[in-house]
C-alpha cells in the first residue's frame, strides 16, 4: 500500500538460514533499472544497535512497527521471550527515534487482545484486562508509547486493531488454518481440522482496509491512539460453519476438538467500538465477516487448484478492492 502511494519502504528483516521473504517477493527488484522502491535491511528488535543505526541511517518520516511474536497461545510457552520482542522490542525502537533527534512520526501496532476480560464492546476508554503474556507485553508498549509521547514530544501513536485476516494471514491462526484446511479437505489431503475452543468471539475484519487506517492514523495533525473494527462479533465455532457452508460442507463432519489448543485463559469476547476511527479518520470497514471468509476460502481453494465458488471475489469487486496474484489492495481510490 505504501509502495502504491510513491513511498520509499525500507523493511527489517532477521537473518535465516533460508530465504523467508516469499510474501514480498514480488515486489523485490534486483537489477539496477528501474530503481527499486522497496529495501531490506537485516536487523531484530531485540537488538538496540541494529535499530539506532537503521533509524540514524535511512532517517524514515514514518514508522510503522508491526514486529513482535504475535500468536497468543504461543506466548503461554515462550513468555520471556514474547516480552522481549512484543514488549522491549518497542521502547528499543522508541528509544532509537528519541536519540536520533528525528521528527519521525512513530506507529505502534497494539492489540484487542489487551482488552482481555473488558466489557464489550471496548474503546479507546475501556480498561485493560490482559489475559496472556502476549497481551500483557502489548500492553507495555501501549504504555511507553503515551510516555514517550507525552514525556517526550514524539509523534507517536498506538493503533489498538481488532482481529484483521487474509488469505495472508499465517496457517496457524484459527482462521487461516479453517480457510486452508477445509481446502485440502477439499483436495482430498485431509479428513480432520484440530480445534481449541470454538466459543471464542472475535471481531475479524479484512487486513488491507485495516492497513489503510495505520496509515490514517499517521497522517493526523496530532498523535492519537485509534480503535479499528467491524463492530461485530463472531465465534470460530460461526466461523466454521460460514466457512464449509459456502463450500457445502458439513463442518461436524470435519472439526475436532484438540485440547492442545486450548488456552490457559481465554478471552470470551472482543468487539469494537471504533467509533472515533469513523469521526475523526473517516475510516470504516467495507469487507464483513461473510464476505472476509468467502474471501479467504476462495483464495486457499484456488491456491489448491480448485475452483472457488468465487462469492468472495464478488465481493472485492463490489468495494472497490482489487485482487491480484500476490496480494490483495485497497484501490487509490
Amino acid at each position: 500500500m505504501l509502495l502504491s502511494k510513491g513511498y520509499e519502504v525500507h523493511g527489517v528483516i532477521r537473518k535465516a538460514s533460508s530465504f523467508n521473504t516469499g510474501r514480498i517477493d514480488h515486489l523485490l527488484v534486483d537489477t539496477p533499472e528501474p530503481r527499486p522502491s522497496l529495501f531490506l535491511h537485516y536487523g531484530d528488535v531485540t537488538d538496540p544497535g541494529s535499530l539506532t543505526s537503521l533509524v540514524y541511517n535511512i532517517q524514515p518520516d514514518e514508522i510503522y512497527h508491526l514486529g513482535a511474536q504475535s500468536h497468543v497461545r504461543v506466548s503461554f510457552d515462550l513468555p520471556e521471550l514474547t516480552g522481549n520482542v512484543t514488549g522491549l522490542g518497542t521502547i528499543r525502537l522508541l528509544e532509537a527515534v528519541r536519540k536520533s533527534g528525528l521528527r519521525t512520526r512513530f506507529y505502534q501496532a497494539s492489540s484487542s487482545e489487551m482488552f482481555g476480560a473488558g466489557l464489550a464492546p471496548q474503546n479507546e476508554n475501556t480498561p485493560f484486562q490482559p489475559r496472556s503474556p502476549y497481551a500483557i507485553a502489548k500492553v507495555y508498549s501501549y504504555w511507553m508509547v503515551q510516555n514517550y509521547r507525552e514525556g517526550y514530544g514524539l509523534f507517536a501513536t498506538n493503533g489498538i486493531l481488532f482481529n484483521h485476516e487474509s488469505p495472508r494471514r499465517g496457517i496457524t491462526f484459527v482462521t487461516r488454518k479453517i480457510t486452508r484446511g477445509l481446502a485440502e479437505i477439499m483436495a482430498g489431503k485431509r479428513d480432520k481440522i484440530y480445534l481449541g475452543n470454538l466459543d471464542a468471539k472475535r471481531d475479524w475484519g479484512f487486513a488491507p482496509e485495516y492497513v489503510e487506517g495505520m496509515w490514517r492514523i499517521l497522517q493526523q495533525d496530532q498523535p492519537e491512539d485509534f480503535v479499528l473494527g467491524t463492530g461485530e462479533t463472531h465465534s470460530v465455532r460461526e466461523f466454521s460453519e460460514e466457512a464449509f457452508g459456502y463450500a457445502k460442507l458439513s463442518w461436524q463432519d470435519h472439526i475436532a476438538f484438540d485440547p492442545r489448543y486450548v488456552r490457559p485463559l481465554e478471552v470470551e469476547c472482543l468487539v469494537a467500538d471504533a467509533r472515533k476511527a469513523r469521526e475523526k479518520l473517516g475510516w470504516e470497514p467495507r469487507i464483513r465477516f461473510r464476505d472476509l471468509v468467502r474471501i479467504m476460502v476462495d483464495c486457499d481453494l484456488q491456491s489448491e487448484g480448485l475452483r472457488p465458488p468465487c462469492e468472495g471475489f464478488e465481493a472485492l469487486k463490489k468495494a472497490d478492492i482489487h485482487w491480484t496474484k500476490h496480494q490483495v489492495a485497497i484501490s487509490a481510490s
